[in-house]
C-alpha cells in the first residue's frame, strides 16, 4: 500500500509538472522540484512501474515521461476535494451573471466567463424543457380561429405556440378562467406530474369549451415534453489555437466535433448521469474528434446525479490544469443555478 501511495505521488508530480511546463518529465526533475522523500533510484523504479502499468509514456526518444489518458484519469480520480475559487473570482462571477437581463444573456455571459477563467472552450446546454417546471401560461387571442399560448418555465425559457380552434370568437371570460385554472394547477410542476394536474382542469369547463381547453392543454404538455429544442452556447474556440501543439494532428478534428451539437448534447447527457461534476478524458468521450481532449462538465439547477436543468463545462486538451478547471466549472454551475432560481 505504501508503494502504491508513493507511486501516486510520483504520478501527481509528473502530471503537475507536465501541465505547467509542457515538457516531458524526467527523474532528475522530480528530485530537484518535488520533495517526494525517497531516493532518485526509488523514483526511477516508480516511474518504470508507472510506465509499465500504462500511466505514463516516453514520447519519441526523450528521457522524460508524459501522462497518458490513463494517467490523467488516475490523477483526476485522486482529487478528493475540489479547491474553491478565490473571493475575487467568486465576486467577478456573481457580478457578471447577476447583471444579465434574460436567459439568453445569462447563458452568453456564462460561456464567456468560463472561457476566460479556464482559457478553454466553454459550453453550456440550454435548460431542458422536460426538466423545467412550469412558471406561467399566458393566452393571447391572435386572430380568428387562432390563439397564442405563451409558456414560461422556471429556468427562464419562453416558448410561444399557436393553437387553431373552430370557434370564431374567443370569449374573454372563458380565456381568463382557463388561464387562471391552468396556472393554479400547473405552476411549479414538472413532467409527468404536470400532465395529471392539467388534465384535471378539463372537468371545470362546459362541453362547448372542451375543444379549446383540450387544445391548450395539449400544446402546453407537448411543449414541456420537447427535447429537440435543446441547444448549446459556446465560447472560447480561439483558445484551442494556443494549445495546438498539444494535439498530434491539428485542431481541425476538434473544431469539427464541436460543430456537431448532437454529439455534444449526447456526451453532456451521459456525463450528467455520472456525477454532478464529471470528467471525460481522451477516448472516454467516445468521439474520434475529441480523442485528444478532456471534457469537464457540471450540472446546474437542482443537485444530484442525473438532476439539473442542463450542463455547463469546458473542452480542452488533455494536458490541462484539472483541479483549477473543475473548480471553475463547479463554481460557475452553482452561480448559474442561483441566478436561474432567483
Amino acid at each position: 500500500m505504501e508503494r502504491r501511495h508513493r507511486q501516486i505521488d510520483v504520478l501527481r508530480a509528473i502530471v503537475q509538472d507536465y501541465v505547467r511546463s509542457r515538457e516531458p518529465v524526467g527523474s532528475r526533475t522530480l528530485v530537484e522540484r518535488y520533495d517526494l522523500g525517497v531516493s532518485p533510484a526509488t523514483i526511477r523504479n516508480d516511474m518504470a512501474a508507472l510506465e509499465e502499468a500504462g500511466y505514463i509514456t516516453q514520447p519519441h526518444t526523450s528521457a522524460g515521461r508524459i501522462p497518458t489518458d490513463k494517467g490523467y484519469r488516475e490523477f483526476v480520480d485522486q482529487i478528493n476535494v475540489v479547491k474553491p475559487l478565490s473571493g475575487a473570482e467568486r465576486r467577478a462571477i456573481s457580478e457578471l451573471l447577476e447583471g444579465a437581463v434574460d436567459l439568453d444573456d445569462v447563458l452568453e455571459r456564462t460561456v464567456r466567463l468560463l472561457a476566460q477563467l479556464t482559457q478553454q472552450v466553454a459550453i453550456v446546454q440550454y435548460p431542458s424543457l422536460r426538466r423545467s417546471a412550469l412558471l406561467h401560461v399566458e393566452l393571447v387571442p391572435a386572430a380568428t380561429h387562432r390563439l397564442m399560448v405563451v409558456i414560461i418555465t422556471d429556468t427562464g425559457r419562453v416558448e410561444q405556440r399557436t393553437v387553431e380552434i373552430s370557434q370564431e370568437e374567443l370569449d374573454g371570460a372563458t380565456l381568463a378562467e382557463l388561464r387562471a385554472r391552468l396556472n393554479a394547477a400547473g405552476v411549479g410542476r414538472r413532467m409527468p406530474e404536470l400532465v395529471t394536474a392539467l388534465r384535471e382542469v378539463v372537468g371545470a369547463f362546459p362541453h362547448e369549451d372542451a375543444e379549446l381547453v383540450d387544445a391548450v392543454i395539449d400544446v402546453v404538455v407537448d411543449t414541456m415534453s420537447e427535447e429537440v429544442g435543446e441547444r448549446i452556447v459556446m465560447a472560447g474556440t480561439a483558445n484551442l489555437a494556443r494549445a495546438d501543439v498539444d494535439f498530434t494532428r491539428t485542431i481541425t478534428p476538434v473544431l469539427e466535433a464541436l460543430e456537431q451539437q448532437v454529439v455534444l448534447l449526447r456526451l453532456l447527457s451521459e456525463m450528467a448521469e455520472e456525477s454532478p461534476l464529471a470528467v471525460r478524458i481522451g477516448h472516454e468521450t467516445h468521439t474520434e474528434g475529441l480523442s485528444e481532449t478532456a471534457v469537464v462538465a457540471g450540472a446546474y439547477g437542482t443537485s444530484g446525479v442525473g438532476a439539473g436543468f442542463g450542463q455547463v463545462g469546458i473542452v480542452g486538451p488533455t494536458r490541462m490544469d484539472y483541479p483549477s478547471t473543475m473548480a471553475a466549472v463547479r463554481a460557475v454551475a452553482r452561480y448559474l443555478s442561483k441566478i436561474l432560481a432567483s
